[in-house]
């Protein structure tokens, strides 16, 4: 049996364009003499389409669409992930399902058994977990079909207490097949490999994995869909962080592995940032980035990323330098745009800096310089970026990394401000491994920029380290906590002097306010702010 995967890129709720890329990809597997072509889970929707579920109006789409499909389905069958009503008199209204299509007729219908609720999975709250199994007879053979998180229950802790192969086997399957949308985060890959290995081993069947590819606001969809034969060998692997078609015959699985794709951590999420950059601006319909760059590396880093993914000619900077500036960084930021070929203004913020002291004399009379006078500089330049952004129709890019999200580091309406927040989930010490990376060919963020001491320049002389430990400290203990969640104790254990400890996590809780005011953070670690990290905000614990 030839068998087509088709690893797309889709747009949540835009039926047309979904249509249009699965029809597309139907008459190519066709002219390629596929049997069966296979899209992944919830392909019809997009993936995760969240409360657009709870409207009659969307899943009556979902359905059209699939229907007007399956009429284009002659001489070859389709697999491919919806969501579909529960007509029973009890549960949730929709169950997560794959539609298997011959004969330009819906033929069956398998649904999602175990779906995920944690993180930045909520499945439960719109769907009823399936609990009948069966295989689907497709040209004399069997085909275990399931849906992402279906395979997951494999390893030493199982989350859930049934296994849907464990159920399908039991008919003696030919081969499995799972559709998926599983995001990205640097590690997930080799996780991923790994249970989809553990399957193959225990049932000792064939696997066809197709994953989403492409960029859902904060989520990222890395591809890498799979085919590994009865040995648990792959011998077929596809495109990271890009769309992809492969044919393969279930009859020539046996074949010769291929050498799996290897990529370091700092390419992933590399490749991860300028794809969800790319895909956000055009899924929404824009064109044009801003951002203030300041001469720091987090800025320029975020230059780079979004140069690359939107072309040198649609990013402008703004250069916003006040009387603490210091001229290296001015010089840094000129020379950093200039090496890209990227448009650049300077708009220096001392007369409005000025202009508000002025208005508030009588109100700070007698009162030292503080935090307030620094974020009246910060967000000065937040007004400027915002008014350049309405003017001229540009997304403003947010430069805060994690370390800094972290522990309050920013000021609300100012250098937090921002449509999509581009380093919002990576670490201080990997956006310089970042920046290193970006210089390994030529000299493209000036040397100065990546190996002077870190500051905010809102103060005489001011370093980041004034405030904070350094970064590899902080973000080694930041880490531990948000990603492996440890407690004061266990990271005291680990060796973490015990002040600083409580002071780093107290910061952390204290400031959930600032960041769930922010943009949509790209996600490409573990636990990243935003949907899969909920954390009160009134709340005393640490804090």
């Amino acid at each position: 049996m030839k068998i087509a995967l088709a690893q797309l890129n889709y747009h949540i709720g835009n039926f047309a364009s979904n249509e249009q890329k699965i029809l597309l990809n139907i008459e190519k597997a066709q002219s390629q003499g596929a049997d069966l072509i296979i899209f992944s889970e919830l392909a019809i929707s997009g993936y995760p389409p969240r409360d657009f579920l709870e409207f009659n109006d969307f899943i009556d789409k979902c359905w059209a669409s699939t229907e007007k499909i399956a009429e284009s389905c002659k001489n070859i069958a389709v697999i491919m992930g919806l969501p579909t009503r529960n007509h029973a008199d009890k549960g949730k209204p929709l169950f997560n399902s794959a539609a298997f299509i011959e004969d330009g007729k819906i033929k069956d219908i398998k649904h999602k058994s175990l779906l995920p609720n944690y993180d930045i999975f909520d499945e439960y709250r719109y769907f009823e977990p399936n609990s009948e199994f069966s295989c689907i007879d497709f040209k004399g053979e069997k085909i275990a079909l399931t849906i992402c998180e279906d395979l997951w229950n494999i390893g030493d802790v199982p989350l859930y207490t049934i296994n849907p192969m464990d159920e399908l086997v039991k008919e003696h399957p030919d081969v499995m097949i799972n559709i998926a949308a599983s995001p990205f985060h640097f590690d997930q890959r080799e996780v991923r490999k790994d249970i989809l290995k553990r399957n193959v081993e225990k049932y000792k069947i064939p696997l066809l994995y197709v994953n989403h590819v492409g960029a859902q606001t904060e989520l990222l969809f890395d591809g890498g869909s799979l085919v590994m034969n009865e040995k648990a060998e792959i011998v077929g692997e596809m495109s990271y962080f890009e769309e992809d078609f492969q044919l393969f015959d279930t009859q020539k699985l046996s074949s010769t592995p291929v050498e799996t794709c290897q990529t370091s951590k700092i390419e992933l999420i590399h490749d991860a940032l300028v794809m969800g950059i790319r895909n956000y601006f055009e899924k929404l319909g824009f064109k044009k980035a801003l951002l203030g760059l300041s001469g720091g590396i987090d800025s320029a880093v975020t230059l780079v990323l979004a140069v690359k993914a939107l072309g040198a000619e649609n990013v402008t900077s703004i250069l916003l330098p006040s009387q603490y500036s210091s001229d290296h960084s001015v010089k840094d930021a000129e020379d950093l745009a200039k090496n890209l070929g990227s448009p650049y203004d300077i708009i220096p913020i001392k007369n409005i800096y000025n202009a508000f002291e002025k208005e508030l004399e009588e109100q700070f009379k007698g009162l030292p310089f503080g935090i307030a006078e620094e974020n009246i500089q910060a967000r000065s330049r937040g007004v400027l970026l915002m008014a350049l952004s309405n003017k001229f129709g540009s997304i403003l890019l947010n430069t805060s990394n994690k370390s800094e999200a972290a522990v309050g580091y920013g000021t609300l309406y100012g250098d937090m401000n921002g449509g999509l927040s581009v380093l919002g989930d990576v670490y201080k010490i990997d956006v310089f491994e970042l920046a290193r990376f970006m210089n390994k060919d030529e000299e493209v963020i000036p040397w100065n920029t990546i190996t002077k001491p870190p500051s905010a320049e809102l103060r005489p002389d001011q370093k980041d380290s004034d405030s904070l430990p350094d970064y590899e400290i902080l973000d080694e203990i930041l880490f531990q906590y948000i990603e492996k969640r440890k407690g004061p104790q266990e990271l005291i254990g680990m060796g973490f002097e015990e002040a600083l400890v409580h002071r780093i996590l107290r910061l952390v809780n204290l400031n959930e306010y600032k960041r769930y005011q922010t943009s949509p953070v790209l996600r490409v670690s573990s636990k990243a702010f935003g949907m899969g990290r909920r954390i009160p905000i009134v709340a005393k614990y640490l804090s």
